[in-house]
């Protein structure tokens, strides 16, 4: 099988030079087929690339090896590909600001200098004060593959606890800082995963897993999530175990603390929507006694604070788009629950104490709206905003009457404000300058109908002198689930495509949030092909308004927006012209059994929950519905080798499945990057180079000539 497979590699490298337009049919390395046959209620299911899923072998590395060599050889040969990394380079090099925040009588910040591979956070006594390093990630790994993946600090700004991730992956180990002395302690905790972390006295809160078995580190499926406290100065295996649930193990926990730290809050889930909630007054450590105050998994419950004895929550328990209700900490009666602010026409997104009021932030057609209330629910007023787009991370106290938040829209890049809660004014603290004109594209948001008519919206940015002839490169980008609402920002890289005469699409499908439960809802499990038709009419729209044609649209999703690609390429390849799944859900029959994925059974189901649901999944599944002989769209499907959230073997199996069975000459590679995950903490470097070469295949395939 080696020598076979090296062979073929070095002899059928088929791409064709600088001026050949890489036309000339590429030979795809070999990826030899096994006897794999699966039952569901009777009918057989062949799966010949099963051996992909083991990301241990050494096959899968050949194979992976192979296909990366000839991507990358397609890649370079691409005429302005290196220009376009150079553009992409210097638009990028410019200082990004976070968000600040408040501990203790310090405040902190996140800032990137332009193209550091990750950004550092910075500490300040007062705000006109010279900020200095607390923490720079960049020093933990020479190529910037470990990043900061959490954070907790302690109430009087003596310690940070942090999260890092390696190369991608969602596990977390954890570290203390003395932060006075910037001396890193000798504690350590490890198999962190889906966790926060909450200061409580002498130590915090977390949730982790027991270590796995060696080789299921990147691919087994997580079980047994537990809730623990760790007392600095003590060694992992003496920490306190919080909570467990030895019946269920496919049950993640999820522990925070009021502001004040009197109450400790939990939150169960079985999937990615709907969860139980628990609540404790915290007096002894040792002797935890939670009240479960809402049954799981219907709906949604967040507790956002207290008030004395009393918890604001925020649910979409009776209320759809979400309403805030205050309950006492031990109440198990939801007839009990006094509304604060009832569900309104707009998707409540959010809410916090701060100052002396109550801050709420809303979801109006996809872009944010803010208001303050009095903490008895009285509106005060609405918060202005400096553009329609989308407001980030609202951060405040209750003590204080100071807050800060950023703002982004399509071409409005982030802008960091400081915001006067008492007299409703905003102040810009760090505006963006990136080498880009807003004032030469212009944004629409319209709406059109899907295929059983309902109204969905998607935006349009372009630049302000494009023509409607149908000759138009466009880019159609969706998401489509779990409850995720897509909203205007700014993309450093997509901005290197509207310059080039590019229209940029953006399409809130069903399936999210934007429109509160029932448009989630209207996308999900037997509903599920609702996404994918409001894609696909989203394509027609655009080209029935000569936006663009079926060979000037590609389209680009990742994660649940991969399976939007794969499903809407199998399903109407002639549409367009290119299609970019980036780490993908392509198996939808086997996508329960790896590390997380039994979490997404509330928005897919599962094939063995029942003969319909398992015809139905069939029915769309990417892998399942490649056709031999079809002329596909061009495509460049992108994963990580550390992608431990939707493993790269859903990746791996589609693209060789899809290499074999493709009939026409556009090219159809993967893209496998590696010391990379599912896309969180990925350092600048990596970022660029994904993007220099996603976005070359993009233009070179819809005849793009860009000028750099």
């Amino acid at each position: 099988m080696k020598t076979k497979l090296f062979l073929i590699i070095t002899m059928s490298i088929l791409i064709a030079s600088v001026q050949g337009q890489n036309k000339e049919k590429i030979v795809y390395p070999d990826a030899k087929k096994v006897d794999s046959v699966d039952v569901y209620f009777g009918t057989e299911i062949k799966d010949p690339y099963r051996w992909l899923e083991d990301d241990n072998s050494a096959e899968t590395a050949e194979w992976v090896e192979a296909e990366n060599k000839i991507t990358k050889n397609y890649l370079e040969s691409i005429p302005f590909r290196n220009k376009l990394e150079e553009r992409l380079t210097k638009i990028w090099n410019y200082p990004k600001y976070g968000v600040p925040f408040n501990k203790g009588d310090k405040y902190f910040f996140f800032k990137n200098d332009g193209v550091q591979n990750q950004s550092v956070l910075y500490i300040q006594k007062n705000l006109d004060d010279e900020p200095s390093v607390l923490l720079d990630p960049n020093t933990l790994s020479e190529d910037g593959t470990v990043a900061l993946s959490s954070l907790g600090i302690s109430k009087d700004g003596k310690y940070l606890a942090y999260g890092i991730s390696r190369g991608g992956s969602d596990w977390n180990e954890i570290y203390v800082m003395n932060i006075s002395s910037r001396e890193t302690l000798d504690d350590h905790i490890k198999w962190v995963k889906f966790s926060g972390i909450s200061w409580k006295d002498n130590g915090f809160f977390y949730s982790a897993y027991g270590e796995p078995e060696e080789g299921d580190e990147l691919s087994g499926q997580n079980r047994f999530h537990k809730v623990f406290y760790h007392r600095l100065g003590t060694s992992q295996d003496e920490d306190l175990l919080i909570h467990e649930d030895k019946e269920n193990p496919l049950r993640n926990f999820h522990a925070y603390l009021t502001e004040d730290e009197n109450y400790l809050v939990m939150g169960e889930t079985e999937s990615t929507s709907g969860n139980a909630l628990y609540a404790a007054k915290l007096e002894d450590l040792t002797g935890i006694k939670f009240t479960k105050i809402a049954d799981g998994f219907d709906y949604d419950y967040n507790v956002i604070d207290n008030i004395g004895d009393e918890l604001l929550m925020i649910t979409n328990h009776g209320a759809p788009n979400k309403r805030l209700v205050k309950t006492k900490y031990n109440n198990t009666d939801p007839e009990k629950w006094k509304t604060i602010i009832p569900e309104k026409e707009n998707v409540l997104e959010g809410a916090s104490l701060v100052g002396e009021y109550l801050f709420t932030q809303y979801l109006k057609d996809a872009s944010s709206k803010a208001y303050f209330y009095t903490k008895e629910g009285t509106y005060v007023r609405e918060m202005e905003l400096p553009a329609i787009g989308t407001l980030i991370g609202f951060n405040g106290k209750k003590d204080k009457n100071l807050a800060f938040y950023g703002f982004t829209s399509f071409t409005f890049p982030s802008s960091v404000y400081k915001y006067d809660v008492s007299t409703g004014k905003s102040k810009l603290m760090h505006k963006s300058e990136v080498d880009f004109t807003p004032e030469n594209y212009v944004t629409e948001q319209i709406f059109y109908k899907s295929k059983d008519g309902t109204k969905v919206p998607m935006f349009i940015v372009h630049k302000k002198d494009i023509k409607l002839n149908g000759e138009n490169p466009t880019m159609l980008y969706g998401y489509g689930g779990f409850n995720i609402n897509l909203t205007p920002g700014f993309s450093i890289s997509r901005s290197a495509f509207i310059e080039q005469g590019g229209i940029y699409v953006m399409v809130n499908l069903r399936g999210g949030g934007e429109y509160g439960e029932k448009w989630h809802d209207a996308g999900i499990k037997l509903k599920k092909q609702n996404v994918f038709d409001d894609f696909i009419y989203a394509a027609k729209y655009l080209i029935k308004k000569k936006y663009t044609s079926p060979d000037k649209l590609a389209i680009i999703g990742g994660s649940n927006g991969g399976l939007l690609v794969g499903a809407c390429m199998t399903q109407e390849p002639e549409l367009f012209k290119v299609a970019i799944p980036i780490v993908g859900v392509m198996d939808m029959l086997r996508y329960h059994n790896f590390t997380i994925g039994w979490a997404w059974a509330s928005d897919y189901g599962r094939s063995d929950d029942s003969e319909e649901m398992f015809k139905y999944l069939l029915g769309y599944s990417p892998l399942h519905n490649i056709k031999k002989g079809i002329d596909y769209p061009a495509t460049l499907a992108i994963t990580a080798d550390h992608d431990d959230r939707v493993v790269p073997a859903h990746t791996f199996k589609f693209m060789a499945t899809l290499q074999e069975a493709n009939g026409g000459k556009n090219p159809v590679l993967v893209r496998i990057e590696t010391k990379a995950g599912h896309g969180a903490g990925k350092p600048t470097a990596k970022q660029i180079s994904e993007a220099a070469d996603m976005y070359s295949f993009i233009m070179y395939n819809l005849g793009m000539d860009p000028k750099f």
